[in-house]
């Protein structure tokens, strides 16, 4: 037996669930507004133990600085101020650290992809998935390009007396542009790249400068164009080995010298479970790693100085970071701003500066084979600046300034290099 009435709006309704021992009808009367009431009740419940749940972990789960799966630094605790306060720097602040320290957040970040993926989404965090597995990074159109040439020119003629060459090394975007997914219109680092040496004075693709006597380019990109597959990690911003030799035959060929063979080298493959900086911003667990390939010098006998630390090494490479995420870090030890190589099985005296991006890392071993000396600038971090090292070293005679178009509109160590 069902009844209802309305009142004030709303509909009541009765409802008959049984009888009693007695043989009158016993009923359950249920309302809307209080269904509702219990709706809302549990709603309430479950948000807020979901919202204790959380700050709880927050609270007591082990703070990480540094996050390995997409391989930076997580954001710390901002400085409470008054001025922090009213100019917002305090809840930007506060609003990073959150982000950065929320539970789960690794996992949170595959399942994001996953349903970005599910999605059709080629392109995830500024990274485009490429065909035959490569995670390419997104170029834009640069900012810094006049900045840039400005630099290079300060730096050529504080040194009138040193031959300088600059590479610009295209990354994967362009030399791979092959592999991008249907419809991707990355910015053109060769057009950026034109720009440069055109403001550097080698106009018309000429080989010197008319601006500046002791400059000259060394144009890669044919090398990596005509160089095939392998040239560039598939999850990772670097060019490989194979790349880095690609670079340095071309920097030989500017030289008039003849490059090393690659058959001449000892190579050895010291992980295959490298995953790069790329896969750190879309963590598509789908993708398979990277190997990591080293040459050595067979009669090389190396010395290597990091006076920042204190260390040295007899390797350019340190295999203690195949034991971390960042294991592109071998090459050279990683970051430091100045590094001094000696290679004693070069007999002469010749030595060579270097003026870097992480690029370079990897190209130095091959560099090694023609000079006794390397002297290693990374001036995002070195404050003296290179022109006052050279014009106290007489000795090094050559310059190579080499940086990759992905990262030089934005990368701090051009300003430094003056």
């Amino acid at each position: 037996m069902v009844r209802g009435e309305e009142k004030s709006g709303m509909v009541r309704g009765e409802e008959k669930s049984g009888m009693d021992g007695s043989g009158e009808g016993a009923y359950i009367t249920v309302t809307g507004e209080g269904v509702n009431k219990r709706a809302v009740m549990l709603t309430s419940y479950c948000v807020s133990g979901l919202a204790v749940t959380f700050l709880l972990l927050f609270l007591l789960l082990p703070r990480k600085d540094f996050s390995e799966g997409e391989n930076r630094g997580l954001a710390s605790f901002p400085g409470f101020t008054i001025n922090a306060v009213r100019d917002g720097s305090f809840m930007k602040g506060l609003e990073l650290f959150l982000c950065d320290h929320f539970p789960f957040r690794d996992q949170l970040m595959v399942f994001w992809t996953e349903t970005e993926i599910l999605k059709g989404k080629r392109k995830i965090n500024g990274v485009y998935l490429s065909r035959d597995g490569y995670l390419i990074e997104d170029y834009e159109a640069p900012r810094n390009t006049e900045r840039i040439i400005r630099q290079f020119a300060k730096f050529a003629d504080a040194v009138p007396d040193r031959r300088v060459s600059i590479m610009l090394v295209p990354t994967a975007v362009t030399v791979y542009g092959g592999k991008l997914p249907a419809g991707a219109v990355p910015g053109d680092q060769r057009k950026t790249m034109r720009d440069i040496w055109d403001g550097l004075g080698f106009l018309n693709g000429q080989a010197a400068s008319t601006l500046h006597p002791n400059l000259r380019i060394i144009d890669c990109s044919e090398a990596l164009f005509e160089g095939g597959e392998g040239l560039y990690y598939r999850t990772d911003h670097h060019w490989t080995t194979k790349g880095a030799y690609a670079g340095y035959a071309a920097w030989c060929g500017c030289n008039g010298l003849e490059p090393v063979p690659r058959d001449a080298f000892r190579t050895e493959t010291v992980t295959e479970d490298f995953r790069g900086t790329v896969f750190s911003k879309v963590q598509d667990v789908r993708v398979r790693p990277d190997s990591i390939e080293l040459y050595y010098g067979k009669e090389d006998v190396i010395r290597v100085e990091y006076p920042d630390s204190g260390e040295s090494a007899d390797s350019l490479y340190n295999l203690e970071y195949l034991e971390k995420r960042d294991k592109y870090s071998l090459f050279l030890n990683n970051i430091h701003p100045f590094v001094e190589i000696t290679n004693e099985a070069v007999r002469d005296e010749s030595a060579l500066c270097v003026i870097k991006d992480s690029y370079a890392n990897s190209i130095i071993p091959f560099l090694a084979e023609h000079f006794r000396k390397i002297y290693v600038f990374d001036t995002r971090y070195y404050r003296k600046g290179p022109s006052s090292f050279l014009r106290e070293h007489a000795d090094v005679k050559d310059v190579l300034v080499l940086y990759n178009m992905g990262t030089i509109d934005t990368d701090l160590g051009i300003g430094g290099i003056f």
